[in-house]
C-alpha cells in the first residue's frame, strides 16, 4: 500500500506539472474562482526557495539522500505504524520523489499553484505537507504503551 500510494502521488504530480507547464507557458497568471490561482514558476531551491544559490547538482544530491533516508524510514516503520501514519508516510514519500524527479530533469522544480500570500507551490508540496500532518496526527492516535511493555 505504501509504495502504491507513493507512486500514485508522484505520477499525478508529474503529469500535473507537465500539463501546467504546457498550459501556462507565456502566461503570467490565470485567475481562478477561490483562493488559488495558477502561475508558472520554476524554483531552483528547496522549500521557499532556500538553497537557490547552491549548484543544482548539490541540491539534487542532498535531496536524493533525504529521499533515500525517508524511503528507508518509511519501509521500516510501516509495519508498526497505524493506517493513518502509513498514509502520511506514503504521501511524504510520493511528494518527495516527484519533486526530486522534476528537479533531476533541469535542476528546477515546477510550481504552479499561487495564492498571492504564500510562495507558489505544486501538488507534491501539498502531498508533503498533508503527509507530515497525517503522520503527526497518527502519533496522537497511537494507543499508550502498556505497563511492563518492552520499548
Amino acid at each position: 500500500m505504501l509504495l502504491g500510494v507513493a507512486v500514485a502521488v508522484a505520477a499525478t504530480d508529474l503529469v500535473t506539472k507537465a500539463v501546467a507547464a504546457r498550459a501556462l507557458a507565456g502566461r503570467n497568471t490565470v485567475d481562478l474562482p477561490g483562493p488559488v490561482d495558477l502561475a508558472l514558476l520554476f524554483n531552483p531551491g528547496a522549500a521557499f526557495g532556500l538553497g537557490a544559490a547552491l549548484p543544482a547538482g548539490t541540491l539534487a544530491v542532498v535531496t536524493a539522500i533525504l529521499v533515500a533516508g525517508l524511503f528507508w524510514y518509511a519501509w521500516h516503520a510501516a509495519p508498526t505504524t497505524n493506517r493513518l501514519g502509513r498514509a502520511g508516510l506514503a504521501m511524504l514519500l510520493g511528494g518527495a520523489v516527484a519533486n526530486l524527479a522534476d528537479r533531476s530533469i533541469d535542476g528546477v522544480v515546477t510550481d504552479y499553484l499561487h495564492t498571492g500570500w504564500w510562495p507558489t507551490f505544486n501538488l507534491a508540496d501539498v502531498a508533503i505537507v498533508t503527509g507530515a500532518g497525517l503522520l503527526l496526527l497518527s502519533t496522537f492516535r497511537q494507543p499508550p504503551p502498556t505497563e511492563g511493555a518492552v520499548q
